[in-house]
């Protein structure tokens, strides 16, 4: 995430976060620092992992005040180990203390996604399957959330309903048919758009491919039906799988040779990595 997405797409959604948390004011902080006062912070690792969400952990600051000075001594992507020392913020102590929350909440959250991920991915080590996120983000995180995915070594699906054509089983059924569903599709989206189809079972399959679908996913399938799938497609479009899909059961799908699986529970259920903020002492 450079300072362009930052400034264009994520300023606005740190500045919600910001104003939920601090509707009035900071009453705590005003209370013991009535002036300001220069001070520095340690940032600090209680949990090993993979950090993400650095840059957006020092923009939390810098909207509240710009004179805040950050410093790491890592970056997106590296592993972090329990106790490391990952960097300092310097600034006006009351801005230390009122950012301190939202700006770990996001560093927290974004490196919890990106060690799942890392984590998940890893076991996709050695085949060509790529492993994709989906649209269960939280309201308001998803720019943040699946640029963790990547920080931890998987790729996004589409961003929002506007990013591609994905019909589901829902569209089919307003549709009438996974050919009417296809058609209607290539008659209204720019040439551009792949088009994806969910898919339930063989005859879905088969009737994917007929209709020129670029992408079939294979959803809830068995491993027996999955690669009967795959025997039918036989390469006429790309392959994806999904279906609550985890680090516990991701094993049964890594030999199937699909083009990509996807997998929700990367951003819904990836728990937190624990990180603080230490040592705050006035610099005088």
């Amino acid at each position: 995430m450079n300072t362009i997405t930052m400034k264009l797409q994520a300023d606005h959604l740190i500045m919600e976060a910001l104003r939920e948390d601090i509707s009035s004011e900071d009453v705590t902080t005003n209370a013991v620092m009535k002036e300001a006062v220069p001070g520095e912070v340690d940032l600090i690792c209680k949990q090993d992992g993979i950090i993400a969400g650095l840059l957006v952990f020092q923009r939390v600051f810098e909207l509240l005040d710009e004179n805040v000075e950050t410093e790491f001594y890592c970056k997106d992507g590296d592993m972090v180990s329990s106790g490391q020392l990952m960097g300092k913020v310097r600034g006006d102590i009351r801005v230390l203390l009122s950012g301190e929350r939202v700006a770990l909440n996001y560093l927290q959250r974004m490196s919890g996604i990106a060690t799942y991920t890392h984590s998940v991915a890893s076991l996709l080590e050695g085949s060509n399957t790529k492993l994709l996120d989906t649209r269960k983000t939280t309201p308001n995180m998803r720019i943040f959330e699946k640029y963790a995915v990547r920080v931890g070594g998987g790729y996004n699906h589409r961003y929002n309903l506007s990013d591609g054509v994905l019909l589901k089983d829902n569209h089919i059924g307003a549709a009438g048919s996974v050919t009417k569903a296809v058609q209607m599709a290539k008659e209204y989206a720019p040439f551009v758009r792949k088009i994806e189809v969910e898919v339930e079972n063989l005859e879905m399959v088969k009737e994917a491919v007929e209709a020129g679908a670029d992408i079939i996913m294979l959803d809830n399938m068995s491993a027996e039906e999955m690669q009967e799938a795959i025997r039918l497609i036989d390469g006429r479009a790309e392959t994806e799988c999904s279906g609550n899909v985890t680090r516990e059961n991701i094993g049964r799908l890594t030999s199937l040779g699909v083009d990509y699986i996807s997998s929700g529970a990367l951003t819904h259920s990836a728990p937190i990595i624990d990180i603080s903020l230490k040592n705050l002492q006035v610099v005088l």
